[in-house]
């Protein structure tokens, strides 16, 4: 490997080791010029103002864990078209017509997913949510 390929991430390897130090130094900086005064208050477990109650380990419904999904797939879906629409005119029309067949598989997997009651946060669920 020839010497100047490894002499060209020296100054990476600087970033990153002040990077590390910079960190350190104010976490041991905060640990010694921080006040050390717990108190019952402090200690507490803290959720909005709201005194916790019930087990922690509390089992969700998969209807929450579906929607959240469903929410990210449609999401980076729609993502898509921010890189289309820049380029629109240079794309032409095999560009438009290939994103209104995306559009329409897009809308298709929605609406097949509407008739099939994934959102429909009115729906009683035995567990969870």
């Amino acid at each position: 490997m020839p010497n100047y390929y490894i002499q060209s991430y020296i100054p990476i390897l600087m970033l990153l080791a002040v990077v590390i130090l910079l960190a350190v130094g104010m976490l041991v900086a905060s640990y010694l010029l921080g006040q050390h005064r717990p108190t019952r208050e402090k200690l507490t477990a803290y959720e909005c103002g709201i005194t916790p109650t019930g087990d922690a380990r509390h089992r969700f419904s998969v209807k929450f864990y579906l929607v959240a999904m469903l929410f990210i797939l449609f999401d980076v879906e729609v993502i898509f078209l921010y890189p289309w629409a820049v380029i629109f005119k240079e794309l032409g029309i095999f560009g438009f017509v290939e994103m209104l067949l995306f559009l329409v598989i897009v809308l298709a997997g929605f609406a097949y997913l509407w008739k099939k009651g994934a959102l429909d946060w009115t729906k009683a669920d035995s567990g969870g949510l």
